[in-house]
């Protein structure tokens, strides 16, 4: 198992110095989950949520969290984002017997640089899911956010690295 690599020797958190490594691809991909009432996302689906396109404003809340990581995780890089897309998928259990109804998000995060993109793509599933609960909560205070995890990175030195399930 590796070291944790933002703390010093001395155990102090420390911001890890990338300056020595090199700049390549790199490349994220995140999802998550937001449980909801039908009723819930009928209203998102047929636009017709008091507050507007929850979706499209779900999307630009994610896109910019990706760009504002740094200012949120106290120990992340400012990156040069080359690229940032949020993707939405409506899921309804009437169609999928293991599934519940809801919203699922996926981030794809990308820069060239020293260091990865990780964090970035997590953070925009996440601000983008809670978007969707902040411009919905008045009709459902129950959706429930869940399974946020990295799928898949690529670029640096671990290389390309798949989720498992």
């Amino acid at each position: 198992m590796s070291t944790l690599t933002h703390f010093d020797a001395q155990g102090q958190a420390h911001m890890v110095d990338v300056a020595a490594k090199a700049s390549t691809q790199r490349r994220a991909i995140a999802s998550g989950r937001i449980h909801m009432l039908p009723a819930t996302l009928a209203l998102i689906e047929n636009g017709t949520a008091k507050k507007g396109d929850v979706l499209g404003i779900a999307r630009v809340a994610g896109i910019m969290a990706a760009k504002k990581t740094s200012e949120l995780i106290p120990l992340c890089h400012p990156l040069a984002l080359t690229h940032v897309s949020v993707v939405f998928d409506t899921v309804h259990a009437a169609t999928d017997p293991y599934a519940q109804d809801g919203v699922r998000c996926t981030a794809t995060v990308e820069t060239v640089g020293p260091t990865g993109v990780e964090i970035e793509a997590l953070t925009a599933v996440q601000v983008a899911l809670l978007t969707i609960y902040d411009m919905c909560k008045a009709v459902d205070r129950g959706m429930t956010i869940t399974d946020v995890k990295l799928l898949e990175k690529q670029g640096g030195k671990s290389g390309h690295w798949v989720a498992s399930n």
